[in-house]
């Protein structure tokens, strides 16, 4: 049976500015109250569950929610773990509430059409506001509604979220949209950042950065009304600034710390970072057995594949050394393509806030700070010889030379030039259009973020820039190979997935550390804004 709440959370029934503006003051005292994580509350019992794989899932046991305090199963756990006989799994399910895949009893009704199950899945992917806290949870509560991607992805997490909200834009779901908005603005005013996930064991890393795009939803046409939403969540895109400038200030050409890198001749980009050096919790097992397996010390081993999840693309030869595996992950001495594109993003919404808040010293800072990184991307990101954007390798002093889908970034975020557009654009048709749509590299490795698969987040951010670019042709062939595999699948299985096999659309994607997974909130986000502007396809 579960035990009662034990505390609820502070913004209970008050109006939402007011919960939006918590966040900010509970920053100050943010690093001292950060909850605690599964192995931090459950030391022996947490790597006596992960490394013994009691469950395929190593995230099965990290969300699982205790049924009575952490304290009390510590010492039940210190005097039964040394008896004869002792059953560990007996033990876990006997003191915690196992969790169980999104969606529940939700049965698809394939005879009802796609349009009719992407309106019902909003449903069943969303969530309430959460009014209270069981102690030893993992969970971060939220205090507005929000909605989960599905099957194992029970918390919110931060760059699916935008796609996501896509779709609920396009539902005309408007009210969800700013919910969430107003949830990642309490994040960075609670914990300085928003994490990659709403789990404790996500705390020590961010993901993609997209908040200044899901504000940019609440307001997509400049005006008064769109001043007053970029009023209102200034302090929160400034607060996001500063978690991935932190340190640049005191930074020595050549040289790294955190997120930031200060390059040879001074220009200053980011990385992507984890502050912990030790095994994912949620992926324990995997990562201490692929530790093993590495030349790298350990640590530096964890942070690399740490930095690899808060990119989302976790796994991906991008980040190994080419033509070896995962052993070889180096995430952390790259400056990515698409992290870059989307801070000289946030840089330019910052310049148009703060002229709405009437700031225009900051706002000069802010439109000097996006130019001085377009530049930047421009010299260090744009492989002439390949015609395509690729990461750079900041410790070897060269660009990477994997291209990937996260080269479309600087169209989409209007970086590029039209030449180099233009070379992209035929680049992107000759080696990564494929049966299903865009394949996300050019590299068959067993691993979830290459070839074969591919995913929905990258084929919108495609479309995006080349219809920015005019290149409008291509742009609707992608779109419409991708609906018709999203749709064909559904036809077929009843789901939406997470990712897909485009080179071969008869078959399932595959990879990854977990079985594939369906649902699934950016798949329905984006699939809904295809067949709203493309409406031949629905």
């Amino acid at each position: 049976m579960k035990r009662p709440v034990t505390s609820q959370a502070p913004w209970g029934g008050l109006p939402r500015w007011v919960g939006v503006l918590l966040g900010c003051w509970l920053a100050l005292g943010a690093a001292a109250q950060a909850p605690l994580t599964p192995r931090q509350l459950y030391p022996g019992l947490f790597e006596a569950v992960q490394l013994g794989r009691i469950y395929p899932d190593n995230k099965t046991f990290v969300d699982a929610v205790p049924r009575q305090p952490p304290a009390a199963i510590r010492r039940a756990w210190e005097q039964q773990s040394r008896q004869p006989n002792f059953n560990l799994r007996a033990f876990v399910e006997q003191h915690f509430v196992l969790p169980a895949p999104v969606g529940g009893s939700y049965r698809t009704r394939v005879q009802a059409g796609l349009n009719r199950h992407l309106d019902t899945l909003w449903t069943v992917l969303q969530r309430r506001q959460d009014t209270a806290v069981v102690e030893g949870s993992s969970l971060l509560p939220l205090p507005y509604p929000y909605v989960v991607p599905g099957g194992r992805f029970r918390e919110v997490y931060y760059w699916d979220s935008y796609f996501t909200m896509l779709g609920l834009q396009a539902s005309g779901r408007r009210e969800l949209v700013r919910a969430m908005v107003d949830n990642f603005a309490y994040l960075i005013g609670r914990y300085g950042f928003i994490p990659n996930g709403t789990r404790t064991y996500y705390l020590t890393r961010s993901q993609p950065p997209f908040f200044s795009r899901m504000v940019l939803l609440l307001a997509p046409t400049p005006g008064p009304a769109a001043d007053s939403v970029l009023r209102r969540y200034h302090p929160a895109l400034v607060g996001e600034y500063r978690f991935w400038m932190a340190g640049a200030d005191s930074l020595r050409p050549g040289t790294a710390h955190r997120s930031v890198v200060r390059l040879p001749s001074g220009e200053v980009l980011n990385r992507y970072w984890d502050l912990s050096d030790q095994p994912r919790e949620e992926s324990y097992q995997e990562d201490v057995t692929a530790a093993k397996r590495s030349p790298q010390p350990p640590a530096q081993f964890y942070r690399n594949v740490r930095a690899a999840a808060a990119s989302g693309w976790d796994f991906s030869s991008r980040w190994f050394v080419p033509g070896q595996g995962l052993e070889s992950i180096r995430t952390t001495s790259f400056v990515p393509v698409d992290l870059n594109c989307l801070l000289f993003q946030l840089e330019q919404l910052l310049a148009r806030s703060s002229r709405a808040a009437g700031d225009a010293s900051a706002a000069r800072r802010y439109e000097q700070a996006a130019q001085a990184r377009r530049q930047a991307v421009l010299r260090y990101c744009w492989d002439a010889r390949a015609g395509w954007f690729v990461d750079y390798d900041w410790e070897q002093r060269r660009p990477s030379p994997v291209r990937t889908l996260a080269g479309m970034f600087p169209l989409e975020s209007g970086l590029a030039t039209p030449a180099q557009a233009r070379q992209v654009a035929a680049a992107l048709g000759r080696d990564f259009l494929k049966p299903g749509g865009l394949v996300t590299t050019l590299a068959a490795t067993g691993q979830q973020w290459d070839a074969p698969n591919a995913w929905a987040p990258l084929q919108w951010m495609a479309i995006e820039g080349l219809t920015q670019y005019g290149h409008k042709e291509l742009a609707n062939t992608i779109s419409g190979r991708w609906v018709t595999l999203n749709r064909r699948v559904f036809e077929q299985t009843g789901k939406l997935m997470e990712k897909y096999n485009v080179v071969n659309p008869n078959a399932p994607a595959g990879g990854g550390e977990y079985p594939l997974q369906d649902g699934f909130g950016w798949t329905n986000g984006v699939l809904l804004q295809l067949l709203q502007r493309y409406p031949e396809t629905r």
